[in-house]
């Protein structure tokens, strides 16, 4: 038998670390649980009288809570851990939005019917672009497929010109205008200004019923969830950490033998795609998408959600989508006229004192504390030497 050197010996490498720990897939089955059982039972079984309903209102608002957190976690995926703070992110939302609303608006319609907005603009036959539009699996594949083809072709060009840093931000914020402005026009054939609405059944079911406004919202956290495991699996392979390579030292990874372009562009797509399948499941939940979606804000707002909840965290892009959508539910109610300044300070607050963001809070709380005592413990004093 051969032995093994001591070199051999030196140069074993590390055995890979679980996808989760104990406590984290305790913590998935918890949310797996909650999304799929807890959450329906509550709102279908428990009375509305019972301190324990969950009301309608709320499930339709945490569906939508959590298509905005895969939104959170797809630009954590290109911002956080490789760098490319993207500001037009809502336009890939928005195209997984309008293919879904195109198949509804078709079903609305019925087989042989145009959608009403034709109907009202004179038209006589639908429009190339929507030859796919009655069919769910076609829709279905669509809804990765369009964001993804539309974001690879311009990432494409993209980085391989190496455009970096601000100059590629307000390069994807004229991307997503100028989309916008396309899509307001009538002739483009999707609904102007109005966009798509008066959906009424998906697959034959009626979208307006109780149990079906359950069904989207726990196909919403089995979308998250599994958006979730698919990330961290992504980033803790090898592809990821040449993500957070190229993130760190682009210039150096590129020495070391890696050509930093395929790996941006596949990421680039992955978030697109990600984005499109959280516009998707967002339209049935809301009953409407226009092109306001594609607005430079909202896709400023979308990047306020990963900067508040930590980037480079995966789960504090979630948390800051739920914390930010939730503060901006309430207080639009309570003092609508102040939500855009509270949103402009927040990101501040966020950038300056808080650059971990909320999921490093403690951590960061802890090193506060730390320091404080350490200045406030006096200090020893010195010895002087004798001669």
């Amino acid at each position: 038998m051969p032995m093994k050197t001591d070199l051999q010996t030196s140069l074993q490498l590390p055995k890979p670390e679980p996808l989760l720990g104990t406590r984290g897939w305790a913590l998935f089955l918890a949310a797996l649980i909650a999304v799929c059982a807890v959450a329906p039972a509550l709102n279908l079984l428990v009375p509305e009288g019972s301190a324990l309903h969950l009301s309608d209102y709320l499930v339709g608002l945490l569906g939508k809570f959590m298509c905005y957190a895969i939104v959170a976690l797809a630009i954590d995926l290109i911002w956080g851990y490789t760098g490319i703070l993207s500001l037009g992110h809502g336009l890939f939302f928005a195209l997984g939005g309008y293919v879904m609303g195109m198949y509804l608006m078709r079903e609305a319609a019925g087989p042989d019917a145009l959608p009403a907005f034709m109907g009202f603009l004179d038209w006589k036959e639908l429009p190339w672009h929507w030859a796919l539009s009655g069919s769910f699996v076609a829709t279905a594949l669509l809804v990765l497929l369009v964001p993804g083809v539309i974001g690879g072709v311009f990432g494409y060009f993209a980085f391989r010109s190496r455009i970096k840093g601000v100059y590629f931000s307000i390069i994807t914020q004229a991307l997503t205008y100028a989309a916008m402005l396309l899509f307001f026009r009538n002739e483009t054939g999707f609904g102007g200004n109005n966009g798509f609405t008066g959906f009424k059944t998906l697959l034959g079911y009626s979208l307006n019923t109780q149990a079906m406004h359950v069904l989207l919202f726990a196909l919403s956290g089995l979308a998250l969830l599994g958006c979730f495991l698919f990330s961290r699996w992504l980033i803790r392979s090898k592809y990821g950490r040449v993500l957070q390579a190229v993130r760190d030292a682009e210039s150096r990874t590129m020495f070391c033998g890696y050509n930093p372009l395929p790996y941006k562009l596949s990421i680039w797509i992955i978030s697109a795609m990600m984005c499109g399948l959280a516009g998707a499941l967002y339209v049935p939940q809301v009953g409407i998408i226009n092109p306001s979606e594609m607005s430079v804000g909202n896709s400023i707002e979308m990047a306020v959600w990963t900067a508040v909840g930590g980037r480079a965290s995966l789960v504090g892009p979630i948390i800051g989508a739920f914390a930010v959508n939730g503060g901006k539910s309430w207080l639009t109610v309570a003092a609508p006229e102040y939500w855009l300044y509270v949103l402009g300070a927040l990101f501040i607050v966020v950038t300056l004192l808080m650059p971990g963001g909320l999921i490093r809070l403690p951590s960061q709380i802890r090193e506060w504390q730390d320091k404080r005592r350490a200045l406030a413990q006096p200090s020893a004093p010195q010895q002087g030497v004798q001669a």
